[in-house]
This record gives structure tokens, sequence and C-alpha cells, in this order.
């Protein structure tokens, strides 16, 4: 993510310029229909982009079987759920003549069926049960299906219709009956061109234009209005209204997106973007201003990472990744070096990750030489990213500005190369203003403490970053990582203080590193690793705990910059020389995981075979082995290959590659 607007070069039937269209994105297509292209003048026509490559095509659905296509119109809502899109109300112009504007509010309600990939098979006028919706433009239409239940329906809340609306109504999508919901709660005030977005269970309504009360009065038809920066949800599950943000609260601070009408907004996981938007009062346009600002709010904590992978280990020193958990400040991470060195195949001090232990089973197939292919899981050939694990529901929600390119990171690089990282001070102003990085080596006791609680959005303390006690195991800080990759050299000492009051580790500030003593890592020793992602709500789960050991001195490093070229009846493997052989290489040997019933029974525990060994940097794998293959579906399926190097001391780490299916 760059964190930086491009504008592409689009090409194809490029639609004219137009405002309060509807808009969809499905996958890399985006839908847009409808909209005013100029003043009085409405379009109903349809286009399609494909954003992969910027290609512009003006569709032409069928007409419904029965009754006519939808009429120009603008303010509509245009949903998507399925292959389908809903289409509803709006604003028509009754007028042939574009500068005679008489609007007609619209309470029509289409379904476009869209075909797989690219284009669209037609409109169609679904036959509906219940009292429809009253007509209405600028309202919000969001699909919510709940997963217990499993029946999507539609909300569709506001609008305006002569006035400002605050009506809620429902449509069950299968049965196709719409309903008036009862809810609980303050109702937020009647409003248009404000936004509506889903996030979890969560209905999240923003802005828009809001009667302007008069003595606790709403005034009446054609009274005074204002925009709002008021900010509310629905619970969906229990049709609770909860404010978050008043429509009478004050931000003198700026540390809120400040009141707007007809902005755009979006969700991405779990975090919702605000962006531009106008701001004004009553209707006189010269008093309007174009809002430039790019928020978001993070709305949950973060769920947790995958475990920590190892990319390389030295004697004092190891390299780690984890998979990118989307939308996050940073990443801490955290070790403790107190646990049991495991032994492999009867040989003491030999360390093994949980994650890959290699298996007795297959007798003289799998190689079990000391310091047999101690836990190094290597890079990948491919990067994989698995879906997202369940988030941890928190009320806790902080708007923060985006940060453009532009913007200075307070990035601190400590010693030992372990880069620490930590986000921007929550809610800096940005429109032009500048920001000022954190001093130098230094992270403030204000890193990530301007969290907020659901009623007013403000500042508290932020969750604990240091270590928690687990099983009377003392985690410690290696630091906070902007990146999802480290390298590992040293870890912060806690001050005896704190060691001695763990009960209070859970609600302290970030420690100040520079006061903290620092620990290097000893050769071959165990270490367990954990990571937890952070945003403006907080930290995270901790991710499953990995357990790498460092080398032993003597011993030769791992083969690197493996490659796999596939041929048509086997495929080549080939390896450089450890960079630091530590003597004279006699021999490397390669292995591939393969299927076995112990693996069944402990999928983490994966079974290799040699293939090859020899002196040679290259073997090739015949089809007769890789019919034996088990692939690995821990993220993307894969075929998983290991190689190791041996000196006059015996067997190094190996390189551990997967191949991707």
């Amino acid at each position: 993510v760059t964190n930086q607007w491009f504008l592409p070069a689009v090409r194809g039937d490029i639609p004219p310029g137009c405002a309060a269209h509807g808009f969809v994105c499905d996958g890399t297509r985006i839908l847009v229909f409808g909209g005013m292209v100029e003043y009085g003048r409405y379009s109903n026509d349809l286009y399609e982009l494909q954003a992969s490559r910027w290609l512009w095509k003006k569709v032409k659905p069928q007409a419904p079987s029965t009754g006519s296509p939808p009429c120009p119109r603008l303010g509509h809502s245009f949903s998507l759920y399925g292959n389908k899109c809903y289409l509803f109300g709006g604003l028509a112009n009754e007028s042939e003549d574009s500068n005679n504007n008489v609007p007609r509010y619209l309470n029509d309600f289409y379904e476009l069926e869209l075909q797989h990939g690219s284009g669209v098979v037609g409109w169609s006028i679904p036959v509906t049960k219940g009292i429809l919706p009253s007509p209405r433009e600028s309202h919000t239409a969001i699909i919510y299906c709940r997963k217990d239940l499993g029946s999507p329906k539609m909300y569709i809340f506001g609008g305006m219709c002569g006035c400002r609306l605050n009506d809620l109504w429902e449509l069950d999508i299968e049965t196709m009956t719409w309903s008036r919901p009862e809810t609980k709660g303050t109702v937020p005030l009647p409003r248009s061109l404000h936004t509506a977005n889903v996030i979890g269970n969560k209905m999240y309504v923003f802005g828009g234009w809001v009667p302007q009360s008069a003595g606790g009065e709403i005034s009446a038809h054609d009274g005074e209005w204002k925009c709002t920066g008021s900010f509310s949800y629905l619970n969906l599950d229990t049709t609770e209204w909860i404010g978050l943000i008043s429509d009478c609260q004050e931000d003198k601070s700026n540390l809120l997106p400040g009141p707007r009408a007809g902005h755009c907004a979006v969700a991405v996981g779990t975090r919702l973007y605000i962006w531009s938007g106008r701001d004004g009062y009553r209707k006189a346009w010269n008093n309007q201003v174009c809002c430039k600002d790019l928020w978001y709010l993070d709305t949950e904590k973060p769920p947790a990472p995958s475990q920590v992978q190892l990319i390389r280990a030295t004697t004092n020193s190891f390299q780690v990744k984890w998979d990118e958990v989307p939308t996050v400040e940073g990443y801490l991470l955290q070790l403790h070096a107190d646990s049991p060195v495991p032994s492999v195949a009867g040989i003491p001090g030999t360390g093994v990750p949980e994650t890959s232990v290699l298996s007795s089973q297959g007798g003289s197939s799998v190689h079990q030489s000391p310091q047999s292919l101690p836990s190094v899981p290597y890079p990948e050939m491919k990067v994989d990213h698995p879906s997202q694990t369940n988030a941890i529901p928190n009320n806790i929600a902080n708007w923060e500005p985006d940060t453009s390119r532009n913007t200075i990171h307070p990035e601190n690089v400590v010693e030992n190369n372990v880069q620490v990282s930590v986000s921007p001070n929550s809610l800096l102003k940005v429109e032009g203003k500048e920001k000022v990085a954190a001093p130098e080596n230094k992270i403030t006791q204000e890193t990530l403490k301007n969290h907020a609680d659901a009623t007013g959005f403000k500042e508290s303390n932020a969750p604990s970053l240091l270590p928690v006690c687990t099983s009377n195991r003392q985690w410690y800080d290696v630091g906070i990582f902007k990146n999802n990759s480290a390298v590992v050299s040293q870890f912060y000492l806690l001050p005896e203080e704190t060691l001695s009051i763990p009960n209070k580790m859970e609600s302290a500030d970030v420690p100040d590193y520079r006061l903290l003593k620092k620990q290097d890592l000893f050769p071959g020793t165990v270490y367990r690793f954990r990571v937890a992602a952070i945003n403006g709500c907080g930290i995270g789960p901790f991710s499953k705990i990995s357990e790498f050991k460092t080398c032993i001195p003597g011993f030769p490093g791992a083969p690197s910059t493996v490659k796999i070229t596939k041929s048509v009846d086997c495929i080549h493997l080939s390896w450089e020389p450890p960079a630091s052989p530590s003597g004279n290489i006699l021999e490397y040997s390669a292995y591939l995981a393969i299927r076995s019933t112990q693996l069944q029974e402990n999928p983490s525990q994966l079974v290799f075979m040699r293939i090859y060994c020899g002196l040679k940097t290259s073997c090739i794998v015949t089809a007769a082995q890789l019919s034996n293959a088990h692939v690995d579906y821990t993220s993307r399926p894969a075929i998983v290959f290991r190689i190791s190097a041996k000196n006059e001391r015996g067997y190094g780490p190996a390189t551990q590659v997967r191949w991707l299916q």
C-alpha cells in the first residue's frame, strides 16, 4: 500500500462525468448506473469498468419481461448481493426540458442479474409483499446476512422526499417481503446524503444533511438544515441504535472528521474509510466547502497474525516473518527462552519447532543424523496470504486521518538491526498541516494512546504493550515493527519493579525502550516467538507460538537461493552453498515432505523422505517421488522441500521451501 492517489489511464466507452449515481464493486469490476449528467438531465445508462485492465464498457441489459426498464434518475441506491444488484428509488425529472426541473421522487424496485466475470443479463421487477417504502432519494441501502440464520436482508435508511427521513425499512431478499423493523435506542436525526456501511453485524451511519433544530424541536417542511458529523451504528442482530458522536458534539481540536454530506465511505476489513464530501449550511452554494481529507476508523482490534516463520537462523540471530494483517499500524513481537530443549531421534539438544517435527516413521528414508534439520522453515517461493482469523470484537473506536506518502512516520531504528516502528500519533490534522515525527530513537509514551470509548471518542490509556505472564513464563518485547518481518538479535529486559507486579502489566503504556536493558541471543538456544497486530483500537490477540533454535557454532549455515524448475516428467532442484560453511562442505541432503498416517494424526508434524545425498548443489526429483508427496494446505497448496549441508561437525539447519501447486 503506497497511500498515494493515482489517475489510471482508462480506455473504452468512458462514461460522462455524473453525480449521485449508483456504484457497486464486484471483485475487480465496477458497475455504475444513472446519475445527473448536467443540471436537470439524468441518466439511466449502465457502465462496467474492468479495473484489472482499466477498460470501460457500456452495457445494455435486457428490459424486464413485465414493465419498463428503470427511468433516468439520481440519488437512488444500488446494492450488490451475490450475482444481483438491487435498485431502489431516486429522483426523476418529470419535465422533458432539462431547464424546467419538475422533481418526482421514486420508490420503484428493480433487480439486475449479472453475468459471471463481465456483462449483465437483464432487469427484472420482483413481485414483493408488504408495504413498499415511501418514495425517496439520497437514502442508503445495505445488505446483511446473519451467519446463523442465513437469510439476506436489505436495509434502507433515511433519505429525502421534500423533507428528510429517518425511517428504517427491511426487505427479506429470499421471500421479497418488505417490513418496518422495530428498533431500540435513539434513532439518528432525519438525514440525506449520508453514508451507511456494514462491518460485522453493525451498520455504521455517518454524516449527511440534517434539520437544524429550533428550540429543541426539529423544524418543519422547508426549515433550515445543516451538515452533520454525527456517527451512529445499528446492531443488525438486535436492531438497536447506538450513538457514537452526537450532532451537537463540538470538536475544537479537529480530532474527528468534520461535518459533511455527499461524501463516500468504504469498509476495508474492519476499518471504515471516509473521503471528501461537502460542508455547508442552508442551501447557499457559496457557503459550501469541499472537503479534501481522508479519515479512517478502526472498529475492532485486529485479528491474530499467523505463526512467526523463520527465514534464517545464525548463532546469535533470527530473521523472521509472519503473514501481513490488513489495515494495521504495526506488530508487537515477543519471545521467551525458558522452555526446555526437546530432543529429536534420541539426540539431546537439537531444537525442533512445534510446527514442523521430523518423524522417525519410514526407517532409513528419514534423515536422523545429529543436528538434523532443526526447525528452519525458510522463505516460500511465493508469498501466500491466508484469510483472516476471527477478530475479537471491541467497542473502542478511534478516528484517524489517513496519512499520505508525504507524511513523516516516526520510525525508530534501535541497535542490533531490530527496527522498532510506531504508528503516527493518532488523529493528526490532515489538510495541508505538517505532521511532526517522534524524536529520533525514541518511542514516546503517547504512542498508541489516543484510544476512544464508544460513547464519545475521548482519550483513554492504550492497551498494554508490555509482556504478559503466561504459566509463569516471562514474555519479553523484541519491539514494535511497521512491517511483517524482523531481524532479531536482542530483546528488551523489563525493569525489576515491572516484573514484581504482573497484575499491572495489562494497563501499562508502551515502555520507553531507551530505558530498558537489552539481552543478546545465545547460540544453540531454543526461543519461542509470538506476534500481535496493532491498530487504533489497541493490540489484538497473539498468534500461535513458534519455536526456533539458534545455530551451534561450527556447524554449516543453511543452503540459499533455492530454485525449482519443471520439465515434462520431473523437476530440477538447485541451490547455492551456505554463506557460512564453517569448514568444508562434505555433502548435501534434500528431502521431500511425504504422505503418512502419522501426518493424518498430527497435521503439524511433516514427515520427510530423503531424495538426494551428495556433493552436487542440484538434484532431479522424479515423477515417482513426487507422486508420494504431501500437499500442504496451510495457506495455498504447496509441496514442501528441505535442503541442508554437512561439514566436519555434522548437518546444519535446513532451508525449507514451498513449491506452490
